[in-house]
């Protein structure tokens, strides 16, 4: 089981915690929303829980909740900039059955 980032990712990753004081990493999760049943949660870390698995990816540690890691094991996350005023997360998931139009939601 692994979720790693992509050298991008890395870079902007690092650069959020560097700013944020107390936090461990980057905290990634699922929570139920949209149309097709599932979205991303991204957060920052500032503890471990008893639940929660930790990885590292290039230094910086992904902690995750047990309960979604059966949808997210096996993802990349990469940082893309779209076009000149829209940035953000990529979520290359081998887990994904379905997702909505508007690439907010997914299924499993």
């Amino acid at each position: 089981m692994a979720i790693q980032l992509t050298e991008s990712a890395t870079r902007h990753v690092k650069s959020m915690l560097a700013n944020k004081t107390g936090s461990l990493g980057l905290r990634l999760g699922t929570r139920k929303s949209g149309c097709t049943g599932f979205a991303y949660v991204v957060d920052y870390a500032e503890e471990i829980e008893d639940e929660d698995l930790v990885f590292e990816s290039h230094g910086v540690k992904l902690i995750v909740n047990s309960n979604s890691l059966p949808m997210l094991d096996g993802m990349t996350i990469d940082y893309v900039k779209m076009n000149m005023l829209n940035e953000g997360f990529d979520f290359i998931n081998p887990n994904i059955k379905e997702s909505c139009g508007c690439g907010e939601s997914f299924s499993v």
